[in-house]
């Protein structure tokens, strides 16, 4: 029984490989599948559910499998899907990361440790309206003119966006808690000046009353909202930075209201010589201010964090120029279809993906890229959308539009790796979820012992003490520690060209001691040109047909090598039967009815083939001067060769001594010969290589490196580095490569070159230092801060830590965590 299917979801040839791998492991099952139209034809010995095939595809990505129906294919992909995976983007997640990758979609607190939830951006492009600037009435979604005045529309601004609004409304309250703390302040510390001038005016009492109406909008509005998170933290028990807030500044203002409406239960020793109560008014007001500060710092550090995305996003532009029956026409960015003609004007930003049809010109892809020298391009080359043109005009053909462009897959790599937590959180998060009740229960013996064993008044030293105890505790600063750096060094790496899929990679790239590289594509230049076709019986022409035509179905550089060579020739390419890729091989298949080969020696031994020894001389000839060398076998028999070369790339060597001098190991797997190999290797000093590796090879050389302890990284760009890029502690995948691999890495170089690894390696380095550095900030100031604040220098030196001192110091810990961190923004990677 055979039925079609169809599949929801896939984007690239690695989600086809994924949906088809997980089809097939199902028991009685086979299935081919295919990415355009994405159809899944499945072969069944007994009938099966559709639920059962949606269960193993759940396990294996968001994909969806229903019903074939002729009329899916003519839809767009977004009316055929049924559900799309839950996204981030535009949702509210805890800046902390409490509840890992937990979205909310609306804004509010974090329900663990009472933080403000953080808007992730929107990754797709905001839908630009267009006005007039001289009649601001005039609003249409699409460029035009003027229907009143004939001037051309211009893009409406932007509105503010989330994270701007939540900092205004902090700012807002900030002024408020100011306004009034200040005074609190002035009236608190006069007690400190010989003959009080404010005593002249109004009595003791008088302005303790002050007091209390003053510090009222401070602790019932602008800072109302700590109390809440803490009251929250402690119904749930998910103890953390606002439960010590809300108990320190709560309980010396519920103290300083007893003491002003009641004093005469309190004893003497709590008592001024005029008779009124200590009142902690002012301790209240300024450290809650001074926490209303250290998150209004927060607010603006997160919008500086995630600008990155947001310089991304800008450099889509809003609109294009469509060519249409040789007219051209201005359109929106989302108008933009598969297959439509685009005029790219000089200084204008490329549109979308896509190659030029006509004309040439010179591209900076440095915001892309991270490299500032622009690229020459010429017809049928590749141009990103976001780039920006030189000072010719080309026209060019969309290819992919919308969230397919490389900007797009940037953006949505770049907010995932945001988002994701390092594996040294979690010991971040461990010490936290013990950190708050410790500090609890020393507060509490603080004030235990200073009121046993303190001088007097002893009560009110042990209350002050204990109330500096759990202010100066916060573990605020613990918990940014890590995501602040996570998030500006994924922003910085995108900028430079280094796509990383989460900070786990991030953090285990900084511990990688091997590095395996492929050799064509990625020490290479990737772009293989045919030097020679030799024929041992003259017929160089017929070869070379026969090889072009059975090339025309694969997808490595060298076939596409074959068949641009064959077009030069004027060679016409004829029709092929039972094609078949080998991996790590060659492919063979049936040409004018003769089984043709075309490969390495590995596929020539596979398919029994007979190799003259002159033929081998010639090849092995070729393969000393590191040309690749493929064999063309006709009926079982080898009856020539195309010698092929691919330049090695400026950076590689220079990027192979610089890891090695950073103490990586660096070990070159190719499939291609033992000369070439050798040849290469010997260019670039390289003492670790082995060649014809199959993709099991190089899957087997990384197990065997990892069962020695070696933390190894994977470089390659073609369909047969997958199965090594995902078995490697850290995939790296070219960006100039081939979907499945860029799906199979951790990390992808947009540029495609070993000096991306380099980078990534120093990003990694830098990142890690600043975690490290973040930690300590955070450890620093509590272990050092909790005991100074229970007193402990008092018997020697006097000294007593104040619950203002306190706040402060808190405070300025998490201000020290956000200005190192946004230091790597400036790291020379």
């Amino acid at each position: 029984m055979t039925f079609k299917y169809t599949i929801i979801g896939m984007f690239c040839d690695g989600c086809r490989t994924k949906v088809e791998k997980a089809l097939n492991d199902l028991e009685g099952i086979e299935a081919t599948v295919t990415l355009e139209p994405p159809i899944a034809t499945i072969t069944m010995q007994k009938p099966v559910q559709t639920d059962q095939f949606q269960e193993a595809l759940s396990k294996a990505g968001s994909y969806s499998i229903k019903a074939f129906n002729p009329n899916d294919l003519h839809l767009p992909v977004e009316q055929v899907v049924v559900e799309h995976p839950k996204n981030a983007a535009g949702k509210y997640y805890c800046p902390m990361f409490c509840e890992g990758e937990k979205v909310y979609d609306d804004a509010g607190d974090c329900p663990v440790c009472g933080m403000d939830l953080v808007k992730a951006p929107d990754l797709a492009a905001v839908k630009i309206e267009f006005t007039c600037p001289m009649h601001p009435e005039i609003i249409q979604d699409h460029p035009g003119s003027c229907s009143i005045c004939g001037m051309d529309l211009v893009p409406l601004e932007p509105k503010d966006s989330e994270e701007n609004k939540v900092y205004l409304d902090l700012w807002s309250k900030m002024k408020i808690a100011l306004f009034f703390t200040v005074p609190i302040f002035i009236i608190s510390m006069s007690d400190m000046i010989p003959n009080n001038p404010l005593l002249k005016v109004l009595d003791t009492q008088t302005w303790n009353w002050a007091q209390l109406i003053l510090s009222l909008p401070v602790v019932f509005y602008a800072c109302w909202i700590f109390f809440v998170r803490a009251w929250k933290s402690i119904l749930t028990w998910n103890l953390n930075m606002f439960t010590l807030i809300g108990i320190g500044s709560g309980v010396a203002f519920l103290f300083s209201l007893v003491g002003l409406f009641s004093p005469d239960i309190f004893p003497n020793e709590f008592k001024t010589h005029h008779g009124t109560v200590h009142l902690y008014f002012e301790a209240t007001t300024v450290i809650l201010t001074l926490v209303l500060l250290g998150q209004l710092l927060e607010a603006k550090a997160h919008s500086r964090t995630s600008g990155a995305i947001k310089e991304l996003l800008k450099l889509a532009p809003t609109e294009a120029t469509l060519v249409s029956n040789g007219v051209d026409k201005l359109i929106a960015i989302h108008d933009i279809k598969k297959g439509d003609s685009l005029r790219v004007k000089p200084g204008d930003k490329i549109p979308v993906d896509g190659k030029i049809t006509n004309g040439e010109s010179t591209i900076d892809e440095s915001m892309i890229s991270g490299e500032p020298i622009p690229v020459d391009k010429n017809i049928n080359d590749t141009v990103i959308a976001g780039t920006l043109n030189g000072n010719k005009s080309f026209v060019m053909v969309a290819e992919k539009v919308g969230s397919e462009t490389m900007l797009s897959q940037i953006v949505q790599m770049v907010n995932s790796a945001s988002r994701s937590r390092a594996p040294i959180q979690k010991v971040a998060d461990r010490i936290a979820k013990y950190f708050v009740p410790t500090v609890v229960l020393a507060s509490i013996i603080t004030f235990i012992v200073w009121a046993t064993f303190g001088p007097e008044p002893a009560m009110v030293y042990g209350f002050i003490n204990a109330i500096a105890v759990l202010i100066i505790a916060c573990p605020c600063a613990l918990g940014l520690a890590t995501p602040m750096s996570v998030m500006v060094g994924v922003g910085k790496g995108a900028q430079s060209g280094v796509l990383i899929k989460n900070a786990e990679a991030l953090e285990n790239m900084n511990k990688v001691n091997v590095l395996i590289t492929d050799k064509t594509g990625t020490i290479t230049e990737g772009k293989p040109s045919v030097e020679k076709v030799f024929a041992i019986e003259n017929n160089e022409n017929e070869l070379l047909q026969n090889c072009a035509s059975l090339n025309q179905y694969s997808e490595h550089p060298l076939a596409e090598a074959v068949i641009k060579f064959a077009k030069l020739k004027q060679i016409s390419l004829i029709e092929v039967n039972d094609f078949e890729a080998i991996a790590g091989k060659g492919v063979i298949g049936t040409v004018a009815n003769k089984k043709v080969a075309f490969g390495n020696r590995s596929l020539m031994e596979q398919i029994e083939a007979k190799v003259t020894e002159d033929l081998e001389y010639k090849i092995s000839a070729e393969q000393k001067l590191g040309k690749t060398v493929s064999y063309i076998a006709v009926e079982g028999v080898a009856l020539g060769f195309i010698s092929i070369s691919d330049a090695i790339k400026e950076t590689s060597k220079t990027s192979i001594q610089e890891l090695i001098r950073q103490g990586v190991e660096v070990i070159m797997l190719t499939g291609d010969n033992e000369n070439t190999a050798k040849a290469v290797a010997k260019e670039l000093n390289l003492t670790s290589f082995k060649a014809g590796c199959s993709p099991e090879d190089k899957l087997n050389e990384i197990k065997r490196l990892q069962a020695e302890g070696k933390i190894v990284a994977m470089a390659g760009d073609g369909i047969n580095d997958a199965p090594a890029l995902a078995q490697a502690d850290i995939g790296i995948a070219m960006g100039t490569g081939t979907d499945v691999a860029i799906e199979s890495a951790k990390i992808t170089l947009v540029k495609g070159d070993l000096q991306g690894i380099v980078k990534a390696k120093n990003l990694s380095h830098a990142v890690m230092k600043n975690i490290n550095q973040n930690l300590f900030f955070a450890f620093f100031y509590n272990v050092l801060g909790i005991p100074i604040a229970a007193g402990v220098l008092y018997p020697f030196f006097g000294v007593l830590l104040s619950p203002m001192i306190a706040a402060l110091a808190m405070s300025f810990s998490s201000v020290s965590v956000i200005a190192n961190a946004l230091r790597l923004r400036n790291s020379k990677l």
